[in-house]
């Protein structure tokens, strides 16, 4: 148990982040929340939502309020009783109104590819006749620069809400992940930690490489043929500064810790969820920009 406890603490202690304005913390991403129980393999749709506001310090005329939708298709497969291979494909639809007026960017983004192993799976009876299971899940992948990155960072006339409007990175860049799950009945934690490895793009720019973290605490109410599941939880988000020319980009770097409360509907093979995300502490951009909110919604079918 204390081995469990160290893990548990170790994810809450991960990083990553997500796009923002002017803080240089954009460039794909990847949420592992609750994922859906299936027994062989699944497809779904989630809807990633997110809402950034920028005023400048030195110039408050200047502005903008950013919107990031992206609508993914996500799915997953058993091979074996030990590996799993997971599959995320986004197409974002992102809206920015600033003082020149309301601009948007819709299309594919970077495409990304997984392996997991399972490290862990134990179950046995514990105390007032409840079952205790575990899972720890271990793995990593890959995202490929399938979004396009149609901007020239050393063009001085270029911004960094120009670099995180892009739909893609322009370089493939390597992820290692970690996902444990513990129930005693009906009762459960899931933690998930995420570390992603981004490399320099044909351009010479590399966005700052990404850690997160979530863990958070469930609780499952079933009937003859159904189950719901509310869910509450903390998450902390990172970034490390971009790079230009081997130089670090100002006002890139960031990070984010959120509260999460959500829930999730089993009925047979499909399954329904949602959550929302409100910061409890943040820095982006030296305190210029601010997360106002997230949120997450998907349904996921059992093949």
């Amino acid at each position: 148990m204390r081995k469990i406890i160290f893990f548990i603490l170790l994810i809450i202690i991960s990083f990553n982040s997500f796009a923002c304005p002017i803080c240089g913390c954009g460039g794909g991403n990847l949420y592992f929340g609750l994922l859906p129980n299936f027994n062989n393999k699944f497809i779904g749709v989630r809807y990633h939502y997110a809402e950034y506001h920028t005023q400048l310090a030195n110039d408050p005329t200047q502005f903008s309020t950013n919107y990031y939708n992206s609508t993914e298709i996500w799915g997953g497969f058993n091979i074996g009783k030990k590996f799993k291979v997971l599959g995320f494909v986004p197409y974002y639809s992102n809206k920015q109104i600033d003082d020149d007026g309301t601009t948007f960017k819709n299309g594919l983004g970077d495409i990304t590819l997984m392996g997991q192993y399972k490290l862990l799976d134990i179950v046995k009876n514990a105390a007032g006749n409840k079952v205790l299971q575990q899972q720890l899940w271990i793995g990593g992948g890959l995202k490929l620069p399938t979004g396009s990155f149609n901007v020239n960072p050393k063009d001085t006339t270029t911004t960094i809400a120009d670099i995180n409007a892009q739909l893609g990175t322009g370089s493939i860049d390597f992820i290692l992940n970690g996902l444990y799950t513990l129930t005693v009945g009906n009762v459960g934690i899931n933690a998930s930690a995420t570390y992603k490895i981004n490399s320099l793009n044909s351009d010479n720019y590399k966005y700052g490489n990404k850690f997160t973290s979530n863990c958070i605490a469930f609780y499952k109410i079933a009937t003859k043929k159904n189950t719901i599941s509310p869910n509450i939880g903390i998450g902390y988000e990172t970034v490390n500064s971009n790079i230009l020319n081997s130089s670090k980009v100002q006002y890139t770097g960031s990070h984010v810790t959120n509260a999460i409360a959500g829930v999730e509907f089993g009925f047979k093979k499909i399954g329904i969820g949602m959550n929302a995300q409100i910061p409890l502490e943040q820095n982006f951009a030296e305190g210029q920009t601010q997360l106002r909110f997230k949120a997450m919604a998907h349904i996921t079918f059992s093949l």
